[in-house]
């Protein structure tokens, strides 16, 4: 059956914006869960819960060929760049610069994926697509702009105020963070030509089981589980269920359909959705200037995804 029709396309994005939009629900509900557990613990657990979830999925199916060393090689770094360092640089660049500062850094995604499979897949990218990435920024960093956070509040949450240098610092680790982001859909792009969404899901998962293990253990030898409430346990559950199996079989599912370069757009369903769990689940506000924001987003991928005329 042909895998490029219109209708495995739409599926494709459906289940690329999918992805995104469990990323952005886990990311809010996730602030629970980091104040009762410490970072790396969480995402230990959240890894196992992974690698028990999708231990099925470990087998290679018998009509897949053997994987080569370079594919090996990109299993690793898919892992390493989009779990594990993506996500000490988000969540200590988080901690030197304000969530204003960070939104738009990360509105950059879509463009910088779009550079990288340019550079790395040889995609050509559209001009409609270049409007959408265009729109899709201009959204999210009006969505940041907006938003009332103020520098003071963070630097007291972390300890201390927060000066040019501090600053300067989580700026960078967030753009890094951009950096893994966008690596781990143009490498995520070049696994699915050989590779199942399953397979890759939870090949991906134990490296990452593998690379936080050290120190999840080390830091859980000091951490009393037993002060947890239960209702967080059920929390974790769909974290690490959301985290690591859900979110990246969708996300690979979509990419095995769509260019990198395209898919990369979907990427600003990951702040629409955040800021929605927020305000449903955790009584946050949302003002008219930032649903004028996230319609501008969503007429990018809108623009980007529309069928072109023959």
């Amino acid at each position: 059956m042909e895998m490029n029709t219109p209708q495995h396309r739409w599926i494709a994005f459906m289940a690329l914006a999918g992805s995104m939009a469990l990323v952005g629900s886990y990311v809010a509900l996730s602030k629970p869960l980091l104040a009762a557990f410490p970072v790396f613990v969480l995402a230990w657990l959240r890894f196992f819960i992974g690698a028990v979830a999708m231990s099925g999925w470990i087998r290679k199916p018998d009509d897949e060929p053997p994987m080569s060393r370079k594919t090996k090689q990109l299993i690793f770094l898919e892992s390493f760049l989009g779990n594990f360092l993506f996500s000490i640089c988000m969540l200590y660049g988080m901690r030197l610069t304000t969530a204003v500062a960070a939104g738009i850094i990360m509105s950059a995604i879509p463009a910088v994926v779009a550079v990288m499979s340019w550079a790395f897949l040889r995609e050509k990218v559209a001009w409609r697509s270049w409007a959408g990435i265009a729109c899709a920024a201009a959204g999210i960093a009006l969505y940041s702009a907006s938003k009332p956070e103020q520098p003071a509040q963070y630097g007291q949450a972390s300890g201390a105020d927060i000066d040019t240098f501090s600053l300067w610092m989580g700026n960078l680790l967030i753009f890094a963070a951009v950096i893994c982001e966008a690596a781990y859909a143009v490498i995520g792009k070049r696994l699915t030509e050989g590779l199942g969404p399953k397979r890759i899901s939870s090949l991906i998962n134990l490296w990452g089981f593998a690379l936080v293990t050290p120190l999840g253990f080390w830091f859980s030898l000091q951490f009393d589980f037993s002060a947890v409430p239960l209702n967080l346990w059920g929390l974790l559950v769909f974290y690490g269920l959301a985290a690591s199996v859900w979110t990246v079989w969708l996300w690979m599912t979509g990419l095995k359909t769509v260019p990198a370069s395209q898919a990369g757009l979907f990427t600003v369903m990951l702040p629409v959705s955040a800021a929605l769990t927020g305000v449903i689940f955790l009584g946050e506000t949302i003002s008219g200037m930032q649903l004028v924001a996230f319609g501008i987003a969503l007429a990018g991928v809108v623009l980007a995804t529309l069928p072109e005329k023959r």
